[in-house]
């Protein structure tokens, strides 16, 4: 078997972001699904190496966002981050900060509260002069109308799938698209007897900037106990419900519903100055709820897995697509009877 160049690779990497040799160059086991990520170590300090899957034309320039989305936070005071070194957009490399911590497996309130105020800070800056130069996070929902869009990319997107791909066809044809079309009149209906829009973006001053991915999965507890949030290539600015909506609905974290009813109660806190912010949330929930269902079903798409190998993914392709459609459909059925109340309410 040919050697993996990746390392290698990586290594050259290391050494032209550093300006000099490095003593070991390790890859990083648990992190990054959609990064590769290195321990590079070099003097008796470490240092994580992101590698950024290559860029196709009019895509976001991860490494130079995320960087630039740690800069900032750096700069005015948020401390749980990791310090920004350098970075090679060319070829798709940043090197920043090792952390040593281990993954939040179980959170608890105290992490719930570290959230919230991480959260809070970062709203405290949407008005600093550097803020506004920041971009749109990845895959933003300023509107319902843009959530029910990404919804039928992404069902296009696998429904091309229809010839290899039969019993997925017939649950997109079957239950998705009814479900979307119920769930998206009810949506609308809501946002009409409230005078709201549905189809126009929420204004500057009902927006926030974060990551679109924030969570638990991408946090690491120090020693310490301390809450470092990792992962910000998607930063940029949004609408907050879609960053709640996520939170909560990430089936990476897998939160107890108190927890959930916590931190609900903290972002409803958090982003108070919004009056139809608690109205939105529980308007567009489970739109949000179905456009997850459409992520688990990534794994279906041939770029997608061919990814998470090169990402250091080992699974088999056929069990992993099985199981993701188990998933979608559990979800679905739990969806298609309760859309009606946000569960995470007063």
């Amino acid at each position: 078997m040919p050697r993996d160049p990746a390392p290698r690779d990586a290594a050259a990497a290391a050494r032209t972001l550093l300006g000099g040799p490095v003593d070991s160059v390790e890859r990083a086991r648990g992190f990054g699904r959609n990064s590769g990520v290195y321990r590079i170590r070099r003097g008796g300090t470490s240092y994580a190496l992101k590698q950024y899957p290559p860029r196709r034309p009019g895509e976001r320039d991860r490494a130079a966002i995320e960087l630039a989305a740690l800069r900032f936070m750096i700069a005015h005071g948020v401390g749980s981050v990791p310090r920004p070194y350098a970075a090679d957009p060319a070829r798709g490399y940043a090197l920043i900060e090792w952390i040593d911590g281990e993954a939040v497996t179980a959170p608890g309130a105290a992490d719930i509260a570290a959230a919230a105020g991480f959260l809070a800070a970062i709203h405290l800056l949407r008005n600093e002069s550097d803020a506004l130069v920041q971009p749109a996070a990845a895959e933003a929902c300023l509107s319902g109308g843009e959530i029910v869009a990404q919804i039928e990319r992404r069902l296009a997107r696998l429904g091309a799938l229809a010839a290899e791909e039969p019993v997925l066809a017939a649950f997109l044809d079957g239950t998705i698209s009814p479900l979307l079309a119920r769930i998206t009149a009810w949506a609308e209906a809501g946002y009409a007897v409230r005078g709201l829009s549905f189809s126009l973006p929420v204004g500057i001053p009902a927006r926030t900037l974060c990551a679109s991915d924030f969570g638990f999965h991408n946090a690491l507890r120090r020693p310490s106990g301390e809450l470092v949030f990792i992962d910000f290539d998607d930063f940029g600015w949004d609408d907050p419900v879609k960053l709640i909506a996520d939170f909560l609905l990430h089936p990476g974290t897998q939160l107890p519903d108190p927890l959930k009813r916590q931190f609900a109660a903290a972002a409803g806190a958090i982003y108070r100055t919004d009056e139809s912010f608690a109205v939105r949330l529980a308007l567009l929930y489970p739109l949000f709820a179905l456009r997850w269902c459409m992520i688990l079903l990534n794994e279906f798409l041939p770029e997608r897995w061919a990814h998470r190998i090169n990402a250091g993914g080992q699974a088999d392709w056929a069990v992993v697509k099985q199981r993701q459609l188990d998933r979608a459909r559990e979800w679905v059925q739990s969806l298609a009877t309760n859309f009606q109340r946000f569960p995470y309410g007063p």
